[in-house]
């Protein structure tokens, strides 16, 4: 865009806050947010630095979504660099996105609480604090009676859930409760009014209820409905936060939690390290790797981690900062939520800058391994995150898939995954299928994780092909290579991981493209705590899955639940149990003479 498409784009804007995206064709450039959307574009026409120079160059329109206030604002920004990843923003790789609230497009529609919302849903949000949105929702549902559950769960029933039971829900899904679709559909758009900002719809009600339990000397439930008028009141801003705020720290007389964060940039990426404090004591430390364009100063990388950190993650009492935010509506939130922003310059808090920066700085193993895998592997970067793939079945039973996530070379277990498969013997159909899933949900924008560096399949070259096929497929372009166990070869595709990447190749791959590293390689270590992490969690799951499963043994007498458990952990599967011989069975604890016979009678 030249200065004069950027001008005319900014006069058809609205005054309002909200956030602005550029884009190339689809690709999102750069997203902002601004108090004023007309003003903040406009100012695009005569760009500060080179690089947005450039990106304004590269794209070819803006787009903009209007918000109510600029906090939210501050937050739709955070949780769409999360989705977009664009190359002009500094963007946390390990970030998560803030929560919505969306009503769905159905007859009857249901209300929950998303970071991944349906097409066609009517969303509100994002908002800050998940524990309260919640709490709101569920406020929400007693009131009005709106149904929670998965379509699943809502067609074909005969009787009413226990949501209805506990007054949650009117239960619009069977015919007994004779709810009208006219007056469901009027409490949705009372309910959409409320999160448009119309907050006595809800407040008023439960208000009079809390005044009604009182009356009745109903203290614990007048309590517990005055903590729910709180929350409602809190999430359009009714001195909310600062309330809720105030009441904490009345509870603490002081700040009992505060992180600490250091910042080191160098060229295109960024460190954070965060000491987390409790009660004085230091309890946990953490070190957080982001992408930043050249040219970003500290500030604007505390600002963006801040903002983007702390998506889902309760906000401490305090943060300390090595270099101060670059962003007014970042301190005015932290300021309404109840959270001290200081830059010390002296003290034991000044000491504690000084550690996290340390932190933020140093080049520990982890960092160490990650680089001597991508140079190993002739990757353009450090691989920081793995994600590790295997399945599990017992001859084409209960198959599983497990996708474990590695972070600077340590398990990030809230980012594991698991899914059941299509029960078929063939590992490589399995693998396909499990890549493919990920890969599609990445490619949709429907998986809130970011996007590896390295995916890492459990097995050799056949499943390496099924991994890249179901990769080719989805049209996702994540370097991947396969680890086979008996020789501890890495398989990448011929020229490189990255389907085909060009680079010098390392002194112990072969010409067919298999690494034959040292027993003692940092990176080949590193790749083999992922992929007997990802074993370990596929078995596992496949173990619960098979032993909970119902089978013909159930129906066996004298085979209880133990001695089912024993027998399908001993041999795999039915399957394999009918085929047993009566001395197999026997040898199995809680089998015996009698037992043995009956199972191979009825089996």
């Amino acid at each position: 865009m030249d200065r004069g498409a950027v001008r005319e784009r900014a006069g058809e804007l609205p005054t309002e806050p909200g956030v602005y995206q550029f884009l190339d064709g689809e690709r999102v450039l750069y997203v902002g947010k601004a108090v004023d959307l007309r003003d903040r574009v406009r100012s695009y026409a005569d760009p500060r630095g080179e690089r947005i120079r450039r990106m304004v160059r590269e794209a070819g329109r803006v787009e903009v979504a209007v918000t109510d206030t600029e906090t939210q604002a501050l937050l739709l920004e955070a949780n769409l660099i999360k989705r977009h990843r664009p190359r002009y923003n500094v963007r946390l790789k390990d970030d998560k996105s803030y929560p919505l609230v969306q009503l769905t497009d159905h007859e009857f529609p249901r209300i929950e609480v998303t970071r991944d919302p349906e097409e066609g849903a009517t969303v509100f949000g994002p908002f800050t604090d998940k524990g309260r949105l919640e709490t709101v929702v569920k406020a929400v549902r007693e009131t009005y009676g709106l149904r929670g559950c998965s379509d699943h769960k809502f067609a074909g029933r005969d009787r009413p859930c226990l949501d209805h039971d506990i007054g949650l829900c009117s239960a619009p899904c069977v015919p007994e409760t004779d709810v009208d679709r006219a007056g469901y559909v009027a409490d949705v758009e009372a309910v959409e009014r409320f999160f448009e900002g119309e907050t006595g719809i809800l407040a008023d009600p439960l208000e009079r209820e809390m005044e009604g339990a009182a009356a009745d000397r109903e203290f614990e439930r007048a309590a517990n409905l005055r903590d729910r008028l709180a929350s409602v009141r809190a999430l359009h801003g009714e001195g909310s936060a600062a309330v809720a705020a105030e009441g904490r720290h009345e509870e603490t007389d002081r700040e009992r939690v505060v992180d600490v964060l250091g910042v080191s940039v160098e060229g295109d990426r960024a460190t954070v390290a965060r000491l987390h404090s409790e009660d004085g004591k230091l309890v946990d430390r953490s070190r957080h790797t982001l992408d930043a364009p050249d040219g970003e100063r500290a500030g604007s990388v505390l600002a963006a981690f801040v903002a983007q950190y702390y998506a889902e993650r309760e906000l401490p009492d305090a943060v300390l900062c090595s270099d101060h935010p670059d962003d007014a509506d970042l301190e005015a939130w932290l300021d309404r939520e109840g959270v001290a922003l200081r830059v010390p310059g002296a003290g034991r808090e000044a000491t504690l800058v000084d550690l996290a920066l340390k932190n933020a700085r140093q080049r520990d193993r982890a960092g160490d391994e990650g680089r001597a895998l991508a140079e190993a592997l002739a990757l353009d970067a450090r691989v920081e995150r793995i994600e590790g793939f295997d399945v599990s079945h017992a001859q084409g039973e209960s198959a599983v898939g497990s996708d474990v996530t590695f972070v600077d070379g340590d398990p990030e277990k809230g980012d594991y995954r698991r899914k059941k498969l299509d029960e078929a013997n063939d590992d490589y159909a399995n693998m396909r299928a499990l890549v493919r899933w990920r890969a599609d949900r990445a490619v949709a924008g429907r998986d809130e994780r970011a996007d590896p560096d390295l995916l890492l399949v459990d097995g050799g070259e056949g499943q390496l092909g099924a991994a890249r096929d179901a990769l080719a497929a989805a049209g996702w372009e994540v370097p991947v290579v396969a680890l086979a166990k008996e020789e501890e070869l890495v398989v990448a595709p011929a020229g490189g991981p990255a389907n085909g990447a060009s680079g010098t190749s390392s002194r112990a791959e072969r010409s067919d493209g298999v690494y034959d590293w040292d027993d003692d390689a940092t990176h080949l270590h590193l790749l083999q705590r992922v992929r007997d992490e990802a074993h370990r969690f596929a078995v596992q799951y496949h173990r619960t899955l098979r032993d909970d499963v119902s089978t013909v043994l159930d129906d066996v007498p004298g085979i209880g639940p133990e001695t089912r458990k024993r027998l399908l952990r001993r041999f795999g599967s039915v399957e394999n149990v009918r085929a047993a011989s009566r001395a197999e069975l026997e040898s199995v604890d809680g089998v015996g003479e009698a037992t043995a016979r009956t199972l191979a009678e009825r089996l």
